[in-house]
């Protein structure tokens, strides 16, 4: 039974990957934080939700600490690392620029540092659509360039796949670095638009609405995004002896790493999204029209051919059925109705 690390375990994705990973029997030991960014409680209840599993244990821990990451690993012996802990947020990086550098970059190098001290046989990383930034050209392709960031965070996560890149190429570190495309569902995060506009909009309270609406995202539902994880385990890159010394393509490499974009390959518009919400909570929006943020990027449209290629699946939930279910778990975990 292979032994898998998830680490941000308390967060949103990393709470439905370990049931997921549990499910299909790989002995998981989660690690957090719980860091304040959003609603410790909430955190805390993922948690709870988590710690009647078999074959799971949990640890709070920061990967900043790098004292106590290394003897995790050692005792452990990790098969599989899943790194998903990392401040998030767009906007906030522009608030908090030091707590981007600290978790997404000094802990990410702990984690890289860990599995180089601990040998482990793939190293799964969270990367982000927010890297094509001000490219213009979609849907984004992983061959596209990644040259202009328009957030702080959006260049934490180009720096991550920089840094996994180098030490697949020195350690031979089998390393894939997972694009997401806005990742919803039950159980999600409490800053992004799809569950701070539900929380708004039953209480009757304004929300913001940048650039009128008029942006797309290629909103990607949860059980999509865990189902790839899973598929990609027991598919950790090789050394392309061949490409070396070669004009590589930005997705190519010799060392043992892959780049994959994890999207639903159908962007929808801010306004219907809002309008789909409306529909099933059963009541309208108060919206404030605002001008286009800093670091916000028009459109995010993911190209999934590698990762269709490579695992076989495309993401199969569109967004009203994603959307129910996320409204549906909103009513019954905040005891609405």
């Amino acid at each position: 039974m292979k032994k898998v690390l998830v680490t941000g375990a308390a967060g949103f994705i990393g709470f439905h990957v370990v049931k997921k990973l549990v499910s299909l029997g790989y002995n998981v030991v989660g690690i957090d934080s719980i860091n304040d960014y959003y609603n410790v409680g909430l955190k805390k209840d993922r948690i709870g939700n988590l710690k009647g599993l078999p074959d799971f244990y949990f640890e709070e821990i920061n990967i900043c600490d790098k004292a106590k990451l290394d003897a995790l690993f050692e005792k452990e012996k990790f098969d599989i690392v899943i790194n998903l802990a990392a401040q998030a947020g767009v906007r906030y990086s522009i608030e908090k620029p030091y707590n981007y550098l600290d978790s997404n970059i000094s802990g990410f190098t702990n984690i890289l540092e860990a599995c180089r001290r601990f040998p482990v046989k793939h190293l799964i990383f969270a990367s982000s659509s927010s890297v094509y930034g001000a490219n213009a050209k979609v849907p984004f392709a992983e061959n596209d360039t990644t040259d202009h960031p328009l957030s702080l965070y959006a260049a934490t996560k180009k720096a991550n796949e920089a840094l996994a890149h180098s030490y697949a190429a020195l350690y031979g570190i089998p390393s894939t670095a997972l694009r997401f495309f806005t990742v919803y569902g039950p159980w999600g995060r409490p800053d992004m638009a799809y569950f701070s506009f539900t929380d708004s909009i039953y209480h009757g309270k304004t929300i913001k609405v940048f650039n009128n609406g008029n942006m797309r995202r290629d909103f990607t539902y949860i059980d999509d995004i865990v189902n790839v994880i899973a598929l990609l385990i027991d598919k950790q890159p090789s050394v392309q002896p061949d490409k070396q010394g070669q004009i590589l393509l930005p997705s190519e490499s010799y060392a043992p790493y892959k780049v994959y974009n994890i999207g639903n390959n159908n962007p929808v518009n801010l306004s219907d999204f809002i309008h789909i919400l409306e529909d099933l909570i059963g009541k309208k929006a108060v919206i404030e029209n605002l001008p286009i943020q800093k670091g916000d990027m028009l459109e995010t449209y993911a190209d999934i051919e590698a990762l269709s290629n490579a695992t076989g699946y495309r993401p199969v939930t569109d967004i009203r059925t994603g959307l129910t279910s996320f409204v549906n778990w909103y009513k019954e975990y905040f005891k609405i109705g």
